[in-house]
């Protein structure tokens, strides 16, 4: 595990450039994410509702990098990497093996989109470039919007399980 702080710290120094090169490299690291949540969850039989939300946010990821992508490349010529881990993704993969921890694994990354929305939330109110400000504050919103697809479908469960 990595401590958000730093990466926040790390977040808040880096150019409008290598702030869109880490964003993409989130974005995908996301999409990956979701993509095996879906995975495991349509092996697990926990219905088409959570695979097609993991799919569509696994979608949304891709979608997102590939646009930024393109903007980077036509605004920079080329597309650089970042090694600063993402605020998007922890590590609850290996621990979603069996269907009674599909709770724990949508709190996880429920808090995760949590803390990725709060943290450029942070940097957004922080930084002194407005270009980095607005990018930031896309970021927030862009996170938030994971936060509540994810939350639906955690209530959903809440109400569909037996006390």
């Amino acid at each position: 595990m990595y401590d958000v702080h730093e990466v926040v710290e790390a977040l808040s120094r880096l150019s409008y450039r290598d702030a869109l090169a880490y964003w993409i490299e989130g974005e995908k690291k996301e999409a990956e994410f979701y993509r095996e949540l879906a995975r495991r969850a349509r092996n697990l039989g926990l219905g088409e509702e959570l695979v097609k939300t993991f799919e569509k946010l696994a979608e949304d990821s891709l979608n997102h990098a590939a646009e930024l992508e393109a903007q980077l490349g036509e605004t920079y010529g080329d597309v650089p990497r970042s090694d600063l881990p993402p605020l998007e993704v922890l590590p609850v993969l290996n621990e979603f093996e069996r269907a009674d921890q599909l709770e724990e694994v949508l709190k996880a990354a429920m808090e995760s989109e949590l803390i990725a929305h709060e943290s450029y939330k942070l940097l957004a109110e922080s930084v002194d470039d407005e270009r980095l400000r607005e990018f930031y504050s896309k970021l927030a919103d862009v996170e938030r919007g994971h936060y509540e697809m994810l939350l639906e479908r955690y209530s959903e469960l809440l109400t569909s399980s037996p006390p």
